[in-house]
């Protein structure tokens, strides 16, 4: 399905939204529409760090919104997307002492 992912900053003063960035893409389902949009808030160059996110279809119908949190990569992240974003990082960081 198409989605629409707006990554935005808010005031906690009055709740107030700042689009910072917004990406078009390609996701399976909800939940590979929310690995993408986290990929992506690691991934573009913003104007500022985003601390939210929705994400809408094609018709404009908001299907998720959320604050974005640091976490592991999600596991379809490892391999690629459906969207064709491959990460290079399947290997073992080394340890230093």
């Amino acid at each position: 399905m198409k989605i629409v992912i707006e990554f935005y900053r808010t005031r906690e003063a009055d709740n107030a939204h700042a689009v910072v960035g917004r990406e078009t893409a390609e996701a399976a389902d909800l939940a590979d529409a929310i690995g993408v949009a986290w990929h992506l808030s690691q991934r573009l160059s913003m104007p500022q760090q985003p601390d939210a996110f929705s994400i809408t279809d094609g018709e404009g119908n908001t299907l998720h919104s959320g604050p974005l949190r640091a976490r592991a990569i999600p596991a379809k992240g490892r391999s690629g997307f459906a969207f064709g974003i491959a990460l290079k990082t399947n290997r073992a960081l080394p340890r230093f002492r």
